[in-house]
């Protein structure tokens, strides 16, 4: 009598000899670079998204990630291996699904888990048998079991554990990182049972050239997503809460993190700024609170550190407006250049940048703000597009009352700025090289 192979078997097997077909549901900045790695180990992929311009451009082979190699995409594209669609029936033709979807805040600060619960929704319409699902997209412990496993099951009527695989595993994308990126990253992945971690943690190890670490559950893999932004999170509010206190006690808390870090144990460098930014640390804690009321519980410590960082913005333009005093000048009416909107150096992703809420507390100011960005020529906050500087020319400078910069770019020339600003508010350091020094004030 011949032995009936399990779904675990099977699955195992067709990781191996590179059967299995990818689709990845959300082609951003942690979707696409998914879709290009799976791809590029010999899977084919799928990307599925709900914009048709991306779509578009990716079956163009057309890159527009940072940490997509345009060569790879294309040629990928090219060979069959990668293509992409709007049409979310194809997920009846992929055994592996990777959702890659944005988890904002809603206007009340609350978790909108709607991108989600959608492309949940489209998977169980036409999930198979002997598949694998994948949540990436971070969110508060508990989304896949309470939330996933329901929807999958019911649109379905396939049983998770016996039918179908299901894990958490979240994503790490750094944007911008030159080290690490998604094929080198270490990966997490907690299952819906053991056979669940065990094929889905086989099939990242097929793709990536790092550890994967196998979490006991999918409640463990999401809490441990959230520790790591968290961590960053408080930490940075505590040296943004120093850096309000440094400067009242005439202190430089740049020289006394330099200082710090000359302890090779014990201490991890931390930076102040303008506030938070990206797709990850300004929101999770705020996904841990909510959740963490469910249980009559307040994080207090975490809840703090996002008071802190939350009003570095407007610390910004009070302690610019103090600035602006001694030259005999208001903010209302003033001329600010800022530079730099994306959330962090050399990228062109303004996702929650900090500066983007500078620049609208100096609009509450009456001040007439003007920017310049090497990576960003314009951006879409609320429905209305800014448009940038495409050149930072010395006029421009001279014109300013006051520069302030908050995103710490290498491609800006500051002794170009130094030589023709009348004051600057460097909140990142980035002037930090500059020998004169007489019309730079740091955070």
């Amino acid at each position: 009598m011949e032995k009936t192979i399990s779904i675990k078997e099977m699955l195992l097997k067709r990781i191996e000899a590179k059967e299995i077909i990818v689709g990845v549901i959300g082609l951003g900045y942690v979707g696409l670079p998914l879709a290009v790695e799976k791809a590029k180990a010999g899977y084919k992929t799928i990307g599925f998204d709900i914009q048709p311009h991306k779509v578009e451009m990716v079956n163009q082979g057309i890159n527009y990630i940072g940490d997509v190699v345009d060569a790879e995409l294309s040629e990928l594209v090219a060979n069959g291996m990668l293509s992409a669609t709007t049409d979310y029936s194809f997920i009846k033709d992929v055994d592996f699904i990777a959702i890659c979807v944005p988890t904002p805040l809603d206007a009340y600060q609350q978790p909108d888990i709607s991108y989600v619960r959608n492309s949940a929704m489209e998977v169980a319409k036409y999930l198979k048998r002997g598949s694998m699902v994948v949540l990436e997209s971070t969110t508060y412990p508990g989304t896949t079991e309470e939330l996933l496993l329901p929807i999958l099951e019911e649109g379905s009527r396939l049983k998770c554990g016996e039918d179908f695989y299901l894990a958490f595993s979240p994503e790490r994308v750094d944007p911008g990182n030159l080290i690490y990126q998604t094929k080198n990253t270490p990966k997490v992945v907690g299952g819906v049972g053991r056979d669940a971690t065990e094929v889905i943690a086989a099939m990242y190890r097929n793709v990536l050239e790092s550890e994967v670490f196998e979490a006991s559950s999918p409640k463990v893999a999401e809490m441990e997503k959230i520790l790591e932004n968290t961590y960053r999170n408080v930490n940075i509010g505590l040296v943004n809460e120093l850096a309000i206190l440094c400067h009242k006690m005439d202190i430089n808390i740049w020289e006394v993190i330099e200082a710090a870090k000359t302890k090779p144990f014990g201490f991890t460098p931390f930076y102040p700024g303008p506030g938070l930014g990206g797709h990850c640390i300004p929101l999770d804690p705020y996904y841990l609170s909510w959740k963490a009321r469910e249980y009559g519980f307040h994080t207090s410590m975490i809840e703090a550190s996002m008071m802190i960082n939350d009003r570095m913005p407007e610390y910004t333009v009070e302690r610019a407006a103090k600035i602006l005093n001694r030259f005999r000048k208001a903010l209302n009416g003033a001329q600010i250049l800022i530079l730099g909107v994306a959330y962090k150096q050399d990228i062109d992703d303004y996702r929650e940048s900090p500066a983007i809420r500078v620049i609208e507390e100096f609009h509450k100011t009456g001040a007439h703000v003007e920017y310049y960005d090497p990576y960003i020529t314009e951006f879409t906050e609320k429905g209305k597009t800014i448009k940038g500087l495409t050149e930072l020319s010395v006029e421009k400078i001279q014109s300013a009352d006051l520069v302030v910069i908050t995103t710490a770019h290498t491609k800006v020339d500051y002794e170009l700025v130094q030589k023709n600003a009348k004051a600057i508010f460097d909140t990142k350091n980035a002037m930090k090289n500059i020998k004169n020094r007489d019309n730079i004030e740091l955070l």
